[in-house]
C-alpha cells in the first residue's frame, strides 16, 4: 500500500471528492486547504461534501466547486437512510481521488465501505484503512490546519495558502457598505469586538464588563466607533456591553448575514474576539485580530493567519476545556489593561 504519492502530475485524477463536515469554524479553516486543491489540480472536476448548512450559508456561491454533496448527519432519526443515500452518491460520483479533510470515525468508516469501489486514491491524515495517502506522523499538538497540511503534502499537493478563502458575493459587499454607510463607519476608524460565542461554551467569553471597559477606553483614546456582531446565541451579551457604552458604540448582533462579516471587518482597524466561529470568519480579511484563549487551547483553535495573535494568562490550569468553573482566573487574568496594551504592541509592531 503506497502512502506517499505525486498526485496532482498523475493525468489519471479527473474527478476528485474533498470531504469536510465538522462545526463552522473548521469548516471555514479548511477553505484555505481547499484552496491548494483547487490550485493544485487546475481543470479537473471538483466536488465538496458538507454540512446543508454550509453549503447555504458558505458556498453558494463559490465557483471551486463543480457539486457540492450534503447530507445532515446531525439527524439522527434519519441515520441508516442518510449512510445509504452518501455511500450512492459518492459510489456514482467515480471519484480518482477522495481527501477526507474530516478523519473522523464515521468517514473512515464510510469510506472503508466503498474501499472496493474503485477509487484510486483516498487520502486522509492517518496510516490506516481506508486511506492509501497519508502522512508518517502529526504534528503535535495537532491544530486543524496542521494535520490537513501534513496530510496534503503527503500527496504532493503545495499547502501554503495563509488565511481562509470564501467567495463573498455582490449582494453581501453591498450590505456591508450599507452597515457602514448608516451607521457612520469609516475605515480604519471603527474596531470589531465578537464577545460571544455558543451558549454551551460560555466559559469561552471574556465577558461583557470586559468588553465594555475595553470599548470605552478605547473610544476616550480617541477611535471612532466599536461594532459588536453575533448571533442567536450573543444577543444578551452584546446588549450588556452596549449599555456600558455610549451611542458611539453600534450593536449589530443579529443584523448581519454569515458572509455580510469579512466585508465589514476588512475594513475596521482591528478586531477583539474569543474562541468562536465568527472569528474564524474574521480572519478571511487581513485585519490585525487578537483572539482571548482562556479554557481551550490557542495552538489548536486560534484562527488562520499571520495577522491573528492569541492572549491567554499563563496559569496550570489554562486549556482546561472544562464547562464549569467556579473562578473563571483564566479570563479574570487577561484585564482590559492588559489586552489594550497587547493592541497598542501588536500596532507598533506593525508599523
Amino acid at each position: 500500500m503506497r502512502y506517499r504519492a505525486d498526485l496532482p502530475a498523475d493525468p489519471a485524477i479527473h474527478r476528485i471528492l474533498v470531504i469536510k463536515w465538522s462545526a463552522m469554524g473548521d469548516v471555514i479553516i479548511a477553505t484555505a486547504l481547499f484552496e491548494d486543491i483547487v490550485r493544485a489540480f487546475p481543470n479537473r472536476e471538483i466536488h465538496l461534501d458538507t454540512q446543508p448548512a454550509w453549503r447555504d450559508l458558505l458556498f453558494a456561491h463559490d465557483p471551486r466547486f463543480q457539486r457540492i454533496l450534503a447530507v445532515d448527519w446531525r439527524d439522527r432519526r434519519r441515520r441508516l437512510r442518510q449512510t445509504g443515500a452518501w455511500l450512492r452518491q459518492v459510489r456514482e460520483g467515480n471519484y480518482d481521488l477522495v481527501i477526507d479533510l474530516q478523519c473522523n470515525d464515521r468517514s473512515r468508516l464510510l469510506l472503508s465501505l466503498l474501499w472496493l469501489s474503485g477509487h484510486r486514491y483516498r487520502l486522509g491524515n492517518r496510516r490506516q484503512l481506508p486511506y492509501n495517502i497519508a502522512p508518517a506522523e502529526l504534528p503535535q499538538p495537532a491544530h486543524t490546519i496542521a494535520r490537513g497540511r501534513v496530510a496534503l503534502q503527503a500527496g504532493g499537493i503545495p499547502a501554503a495558502t495563509p488565511r481562509p478563502v470564501l467567495y463573498i458575493s455582490e449582494r453581501h459587499h453591498d450590505r456591508a457598505r450599507a452597515f457602514m454607510d448608516h451607521h457612520g463607519l469609516t475605515p480604519g476608524d471603527y474596531a470589531i469586538f465578537l464577545p460571544g460565542c455558543n451558549a454551551n461554551g460560555h466559559l469561552k467569553r471574556w465577558g461583557a464588563a470586559r468588553y465594555a471597559m475595553l470599548a470605552n477606553q478605547l473610544h476616550q483614546e480617541g477611535l471612532g466607533r466599536i461594532v459588536l456582531i453575533g448571533g442567536p446565541d450573543e444577543v444578551d451579551e452584546c446588549q450588556r456591553v452596549a449599555q456600558a457604552c455610549g451611542s458611539w458604540l453600534v450593536n449589530l448582533c443579529r443584523q448581519t448575514e454569515i458572509l455580510d462579516i469579512p466585508p465589514l471587518c476588512e475594513p475596521a482597524r482591528f478586531i477583539v474576539a474569543n474562541d468562536t466561529g465568527t472569528a474564524h470568519l474574521a480572519a478571511a480579511t487581513p485585519t490585525p485580530m487578537t483572539v482571548l484563549c482562556g479554557p481551550t487551547d490557542p495552538r489548536r483553535v486560534k484562527p488562520l493567519g499571520d495577522n491573528v495573535t492569541a492572549l491567554q494568562a499563563d496559569l496550570p490550569c489554562i486549556n482546561c476545556y472544562r464547562k464549569v468553573c467556579s473562578h473563571h482566573s483564566c479570563m479574570a487574568m487577561l484585564t482590559p489593561a492588559r489586552v489594550l496594551r497587547h493592541l497598542r504592541e501588536t500596532a507598533q509592531a506593525k508599523a
